[in-house]
C-alpha cells in the first residue's frame, strides 16, 4: 500500500501507481468515510469565538518545522493521480481537440486592456467609437498593441507553423502551432518577452533555457525557446484541457450567478498540483504567478501550465510576473520566494471556493472577516489553513508545499466527513505528527491525549532510544546530561517532567524551544498539556487553539482543544470539536463518543447520550466500555420503568465486574420501586426477570442486594446489605 497520506494506491516498481510517491517509510493511511449513526452539530465560527496564542515573531533558520523535515523529498517523482486521492471524487473533464480550440476572432475585450507598464486603462472606446487596439498610453507614453503578432500560416523559427490564437495573457497572445520537425505535433507558443534589442533578446532566451530541464508529470513540458521578428517565444506541450478559471466561468453561466467550486473539489485540485510546486522549489525555482488560469484539468488529471513567470529563487535582476490579488504583499520589496508561492496558492483556494469581492482592492493582502463569509463559518479548519497560507508575513506561512499538502489532506477529510453528515468514521488515516489517541473513558486526563510522533531525522534520536524504557525520574536525570541538545531531546525532557510533575523543568524547556524557534508549535503543545495537568484549562485552551492554527489538518489539537473547552465550561464549542473528531477518523471515535456522552448526560439529554455511545462500533476495544456507560446512564437518569429494564438488559452484556454489576442492579430496582409508587406502569411491564409490581420489584431488589453482599469484602457492609435485603423481601404465606 502507498504510505502517502490520503492515497489509496499500490507501490509498483518502487513508486505508487496512483500518486507516484516513492516507497518511503511512513504510517499507512486510509480515506475517511462516514458511518450510519446520526450525529448533530457542525463546526461554525470557532476561530472567531476563541482567543488564540500567537506563535512566532521572526522566522528561525533551523530548516523548517517537523512537518517539512519529515516529508521533504516525497514529491521528487510524482505521477499524475486521480483527483481526490480516494477521499473525494472530482468529475472528469473531456480533452479539447486542438483544432477546435483556436479562436475565430482573436480580440482582447476593451475592459481587459491595460498599459503593460503603469497599469492604466488603454484602448478604450469613446462616444460610441471602438477603442484602438494599438497606440500609446496617455499616462506614461508606453506603446501598447493588443493585436496578434503571429498569423495563421506563419512559420516560427523555421519549425512551428501557427494555426491561430488560443488566448491572451499578461505577455500577449498565446498561439497554437504544429511542430513540422516532430510528427506535426501540436505545440503552444507563448510570448516570452518583447525587445527591440537583439542582444537583450538573445540573453533573455539563454537565461530562460533552464526551464527546458523541468520535467514533472504535473507540469506542462517545455520543448524549446525561439525568437521570431525580434520577439521571444517559449514552445510548450499542448494540453487540451480546461482551466480552473474556465470551470468557474462554466458554473457561472449554468447557474446565472457566481457558483464557486465545492470546497472538497477545490482542495482536491490544489492537493494534486502541490507536488509540482515542491518539485520546482527543490530545484531552486519559484512559480511566482499562480492562479486558477494556470491549472488545467484533462480527464482526471491536472497540469500546471504557463511557466513564463518561473524564476530562480536567487534571481535578483529579472522581471517578476504576478497578478494583483494573488501576489504576496512582500514581493515588490523582497522578490519571489517559496513563501510567496504559498501565498498565491492560498489566494487561489479562496477564489475557487467563494465570490471573493474586493480581492484586488480592499482585501488585496488579507481575508474578509469570518462573519461575512459563510464558507469560513462552515469549515473552520479550512479557514485556519487559509489564514496561515495567506498570512501577511511570509514568516507565518507554511514552510513548504509538502507541509501545506499534508495539512490540506487532513482538512479535506474533515470537509468530506462534514458534507456527508454521516455518523462515526469507519476508517482512519495515520498522522505524520501525532500517534493515535487512547480509547478514553468517562473522565479524561492529559495522559489520554495523542502523543507527538518523534522526528526520525533528529540528530539525537539514536541516543534517545537507549533511555526510552527507563522510568520517568531516571530519564529526566539522563536527559540533563544528554550528549547534545536538539528539539527531540527537549521534548523528551518535557514529557519526563510532565510525568513526574516537575513544572519548573517543563516551563524551562518550553521557553528554551520557543526562544530557539518561535514557530515550534510542539513546544506550545507541551505547554498546553502541562496546563491541563495543572488544572488550568483556560491556559490549555489558548495553547491548543494556537497549535490548531499551525496544523489545521490535524485532529489531535482539536481533541485537546475540545477537552480544554469542556473543562472551561465552553460545552458548545467542545461538542462541535468532538463531533468533528468522531466524524473524521475512526481512531478518534471512542474518545470523542465518550466525551459527547459526558456533555449530553450533564444536561440530561438521554437520547443524545445514546446517540453518542452508539458511535462506538462493535469491533472496537472500547465497545464494552460504551455499553457500560449506556447502562450507567439509563440506571442513573431513568425516564421510565422501561429505561430501567433496558439498563439491566444492557448491563447483562456490558462486561461489568461482579461488584459493579450488582451495584447497577441494586440501583435499578430501588429506582423502579420509587417510580411505581408515583405512577403504575403497564400491566405486563418487567424489570429484568421480575414483574414491575411492588412485590416483584422487592424480590428483584432482595436478589440484587444479596448478590452485592456476596461481592463485598468488608464484613460490616456485607451484614448491612443482608439486613436490607431481609427488610425488603416480600412476605410469603406458608
Amino acid at each position: 500500500r502507498c504510505r502517502q497520506p490520503g492515497c489509496t494506491g499500490t507501490v509498483v516498481d518502487g513508486y505508487c501507481d496512483v500518486c507516484g510517491t516513492p516507497a518511503t517509510p511512513a504510517p499507512a493511511p486510509a480515506s475517511s468515510t462516514g458511518g450510519e449513526s446520526p450525529m448533530e452539530g457542525a463546526m461554525s465560527q470557532v476561530s472567531s469565538r476563541l482567543d488564540a496564542t500567537a506563535i512566532g515573531s521572526a522566522r528561525a533558520t533551523s530548516g523548517g518545522t517537523i512537518s517539512t523535515r519529515r516529508i521533504s523529498g516525497h514529491s521528487q517523482r510524482m505521477r499524475t493521480a486521480r483527483i481526490g486521492g480516494g477521499i473525494t471524487s472530482v468529475p472528469p473533464v473531456p480533452e479539447i481537440d486542438a483544432a477546435k480550440a483556436v479562436l475565430k476572432n482573436p480580440v482582447v475585450p476593451e475592459d481587459k486592456r491595460f498599459c503593460p507598464k503603469c497599469g492604466e486603462a488603454v484602448g478604450r472606446g469613446r462616444d460610441g467609437q471602438e477603442g484602438r487596439s494599438s497606440g500609446f498610453c496617455a499616462n506614461c507614453r508606453t506603446p501598447f498593441d493588443f493585436r496578434p503578432k503571429l498569423q495563421p500560416g506563419d512559420l516560427v523559427a523555421g519549425q512551428y507553423e501557427v494555426a491561430g490564437c488560443l488566448a491572451h495573457g499578461g505577455l500577449g497572445w498565446i498561439y497554437l502551432a504544429r511542430d513540422r520537425n516532430v510528427s506535426n505535433r501540436w505545440v503552444v507558443l507563448k510570448g516570452l518577452l518583447n525587445s527591440g534589442d537583439p542582444d537583450a533578446l538573445a540573453a533573455a532566451l539563454a537565461e530562460q533555457r533552464f526551464l527546458a530541464q523541468v520535467s514533472h508529470p504535473n507540469i506542462v513540458e517545455i520543448y524549446n525557446f525561439v525568437s521570431h521578428d525580434s520577439a521571444g517565444y517559449i514552445v510548450m506541450e499542448y494540453v487540451g484541457g480546461t482551466s480552473l478559471k474556465s470551470l468557474l466561468k462554466q458554473r457561472l453561466r449554468a447557474a446565472g450567478t457566481y457558483d464557486p467550486l465545492p470546497v472538497d473539489q477545490a482542495l482536491a485540485y490544489i492537493i494534486e498540483i502541490l507536488p509540482a510546486f515542491q518539485y520546482l522549489h527543490d530545484l531552486g525555482l519559484v512559480y511566482c504567478d499562480f492562479k486558477p488560469d494556470n491549472v488545467i484539468q484533462i480527464g482526471d488529471e491536472v497540469r500546471l501550465i504557463d511557466l513564463g513567470g518561473v524564476r530562480r529563487i536567487d534571481d535578483q535582476d529579472s522581471a517578476i510576473f504576478g497578478t494583483v490579488g494573488y501576489q504576496a504583499p512582500e514581493v515588490a520589496e523582497q522578490g519571489c520566494t517559496v513563501a510567496s508561492d504559498i501565498f498565491t496558492i492560498g489566494r487561489t483556494l479562496v477564489v475557487l471556493t467563494m465570490e471573493f469581492r474586493g480581492y484586488q482592492s480592499k482585501y488585496v493582502a488579507s481575508l474578509p472577516p469570518v462573519e461575512e463569509v459563510p464558507v469560513f463559518q462552515q469549515y473552520d479548519s479550512f479557514y485556519r489553513l487559509l489564514l496561515k497560507a495567506c498570512a501577511p508575513s511570509p514568516d507565518d506561512r507554511f514552510v513548504s508545499a509538502d507541509e501545506l499538502r499534508v495539512q490540506l489532506l487532513g482538512v479535506l477529510r474533515e470537509v468530506v466527513a462534514q458534507d456527508r453528515n454521516a455518523g462515526a468514521a469507519t476508517s482512519s488515516a495515520a498522522s505524520l505528527l501525532f500517534a493515535p489517541p487512547t480509547a478514553g473513558g468517562n473522565e479524561l486526563t492529559f495522559r489520554d491525549l495523542p502523543a507527538l510522533r518523534p522526528d526520525s531525522s533528529d540528530a539525537q534520536v539514536g541516543w534517545l532510544a537507549t533511555i526510552e524504557n527507563q522510568e520517568a525520574p531516571q530519564r529526566l536525570r539522563a536527559l540533563a546530561s544528554a550528549p547534545g541538545y536538539s528539539p527531540e531531546v527537549y521534548l523528551a525532557q518535557a514529557r519526563a517532567a510532565l510525568e513526574v510533575g516537575n513544572w519548573e523543568v517543563l516551563d524551562s524547556v518550553v521557553h528554551t524551544m520557543l526562544a530557539d524557534d518561535p514557530w515550534e508549535w510542539r513546544a506550545v503543545w507541551m505547554s498546553g498539556v502541562g496546563a491541563l495537568a495543572r488544572n488550568d484549562p483556560a491556559t490549555a485552551q489558548s495553547a491548543f487553539n494556537a497549535v490548531y492554527g499551525q496544523v489545521p489538518g490535524e485532529l489531535a489539537p482539536k481533541l485537546a482543544l475540545a477537552i480544554a473547552c469542556e473543562l472551561s465550561r465552553n460545552e458548545e464549542i467542545a461538542e462541535r470539536l468532538y463531533t468533528i473528531c468522531a466524524r473524521t477518523d475512526a481512531a478518534y471515535v471512542p474518545q470523542a463518543a465518550f466525551a459527547l456522552a459526558r456533555i449530553r448526560g450533564a444536561r440530561g439529554d438521554v437520547d443524545g447520550v445514546q446517540a453518542a455511545l452508539a458511535l462506538v462500533p462493535q469491533n472496537s476495544s472500547a465497545y464494552p466500555l460504551a455499553r457500560q456507560h449506556w447502562a450507567e446512564q439509563l440506571a442513573g437518569h431513568p425516564r421510565s420503568v422501561s429505561d430501567l429494564n433496558l439498563a439491566l438488559l444492557t448491563a447483562d452484556s456490558a462486561g461489568f465486574g461482579r461488584r459493579r454489576y450488582a451495584e447497577i442492579r441494586v440501583e435499578v430496582y430501588r429506582k423502579a420501586l420509587a417510580m411505581i409508587e408515583k405512577a403504575a406502569p403497564a400491566p405486563d411491564a418487567k424489570v429484568g426477570e421480575f414483574a414491575a409490581t411492588e412485590d416483584g420489584l422487592k424480590a428483584g431488589l432482595d436478589q440484587a442486594l444479596r448478590a452485592l453482599a456476596a461481592a463485598t469484602d468488608d464484613p460490616i457492609d456485607r451484614m448491612r446489605l443482608v439486613d436490607e435485603a431481609n427488610d425488603v423481601r416480600p412476605w410469603s404465606l406458608v
